[in-house]
């Protein structure tokens, strides 16, 4: 009896406490913040342009000074995760995301919300890899695989319900608060995020945490502002001189970057984002899958934001609602998820691209034959059908890419994938919404939307064959 006693308490430092049914609502809960105020945003810019008398180049880095300093700062939040403890800097991360969302809506000024913005994408950077990080540490067997189609499906849920969501509180004009309660509603949702993560989140780290790789860390950061800052805001400045030089850098510094991450980790330190974690098949490919993937699911929800609002004279919350039956098909096909790819493997994620793509093709159709007249009813065959179809990509992927991922380096897995996914959602924003901003003078605005959703189906196309070369089966 002594033994069955004392076996545990031997074990217990190599063998975390498992996350319970509170504690994974809790980490779900932090994973949606996030995302949701990604795209929350979207159909609130037209107010917060004029009440705060901002111009297009300023609003733009409303939207990129949070995606890029969310993109930027990620891997370093899950390495210091690692360090420091995965539910420490999660409490952290989310009381910081609370009081920077408080800023944002209480915001005086436009520049004073963008620096309120750049902090709150910071403040993401440090909580959220800490939730697949503690998933990939404290769950095993079924429970793991079930918690991340729980991610999955939440982050996708989240992008399309933050649009929605966004819309509802603009128009609902809560207590006179206009656009500010996109923000302020973080608020109460974070303090009850912190009461129940200080209850149910076990507290996990690395067995031999390694310090902060300072060169790896800087050139990873200046490498993907060379790349995403000149991309979100080259159209709106009128390409100057810098934005191409920024453009021109960007190559060099990603190589230096692998050279210095390839020179330590052949050394025996532990650089950010180790060469050596590329070897895993599953991470590798899920990741060439998920750029896209989440390029063409970010420029969608800017256009059609853009397009409804400014084109078909919608209101905000009718443009938002309009992606209403994207959400609901999402939702309900995830569920099945686990189960379909249980009988059929990877193959659910080809399949999911080809519904996407009769999706993406619907929405193109009805544009074309309903323009102006463009709203809920024209959309929700397309919509739905393309929101079936991303349930069946991305919450796959997503646990394709960490499968073979060691709990020990769960907080760097966790920190490369949603990395490689933020900078997608902000090349997006940036490609496809340049691209369809470009087009409108010319083209009009139905050509334009039209247009940027057929090159949207390319990319749903390379996708489903991208998901051809994904393992069979996930372990």
């Amino acid at each position: 009896m002594t033994e069955t006693v004392t076996s545990p308490t031997v074990r217990s430092p190599s063998a975390p406490p498992a996350l319970g049914g509170l504690g994974l609502f809790t980490v779900l809960l932090a994973a949606a913040l996030p995302l949701i105020d990604f795209f929350i945003v979207n159909v609130a810019l037209p107010t917060i342009g004029r009440d705060l008398s901002a111009s297009e180049a300023v609003l733009e880095l409303v939207v990129a000074g949070y995606g890029v300093a969310y993109a930027v700062l990620l891997v370093l939040g899950g390495r210091l995760g690692d360090l420091f403890g995965r539910r420490r800097l999660f409490l952290g991360g989310m009381a910081a995301f609370g009081l920077t969302s408080l800023a944002c809506g209480l915001a005086p000024d436009a520049w004073s919300l963008v620096a309120a913005r750049v902090a709150q994408g910071a403040s993401s950077a440090a909580m959220l890899p800490q939730v697949l990080a503690t998933i990939q540490a404290a769950t095993t067997g079924s429970r793991r695989a079930k918690a991340m189609s729980l991610y999955g499906a939440t982050a996708g849920l989240s992008m399309v319900a933050g649009q929605i969501l966004g819309g509802v509180l603009v128009a609902a004009d809560l207590a006179g608060t206009g656009w500010r309660a996109v923000f302020l509603v973080n608020v109460p949702v974070v303090v009850i995020g912190l009461v129940l993560g200080a209850r149910a989140v076990p507290e996990t780290r690395a067995q031999r945490p390694e310090p902060v790789d300072g060169p790896g860390t800087i050139l990873l950061a200046v490498s993907l502002l060379t790349l995403l800052v000149p991309l979100t805001e080259g159209r709106a400045a009128g390409w100057p001189l810098w934005t191409w030089l920024a453009l021109a850098a960007f190559p060099g510094l990603a190589c230096a970057f692998y050279a210095v991450e390839r020179r330590a980790d052949r050394q025996g330190r532990t650089p950010l984002v180790p060469p050596s974690l590329f070897a895993l098949e599953s991470l590798r490919r899920g990741l060439v899958l998920m750029v896209p993937f989440s390029i063409g699911f970010s420029g969608f929800m800017f256009v059609i934001a853009v397009s409804l609002q400014s084109g078909a004279g919608l209101g905000p919350v009718p443009a938002g609602l309009a992606l209403a039956p994207m959400a609901v098909a999402f939702f309900f096909v995830s569920l099945a998820g686990p189960r379909l790819v249980a009988r059929y493997g990877t193959r659910v994620v080809t399949a999911g691209s080809l519904i996407q793509g009769v999706g993406v093709a619907l929405i193109a159709l009805a544009a074309w034959h309903y323009w102006p007249g463009l709203g809920f009813v024209e959309l929700l065959p397309g919509v739905a059908v393309a929101g079936a179809g991303q349930a069946l990509q991305l919450p796959v992927v997503m646990r394709i890419v960490l499968s073979e991922v060691p709990p020990v380096r769960a907080g760097v897995g966790s920190g490369v994938m949603v990395t490689t996914q933020q900078s997608a959602l902000a090349l997006g924003v940036a490609t496809l919404g340049t691209l369809f901003l470009s087009l409108v003078p010319g083209h009009g605005m139905r050509d334009a939307l039209v247009t940027t959703l057929l090159v949207q189906l390319a990319g749903v196309v390379a996708t489903g064959l991208l998901s051809l070369r994904l393992p069979r089966t996930i372990s």
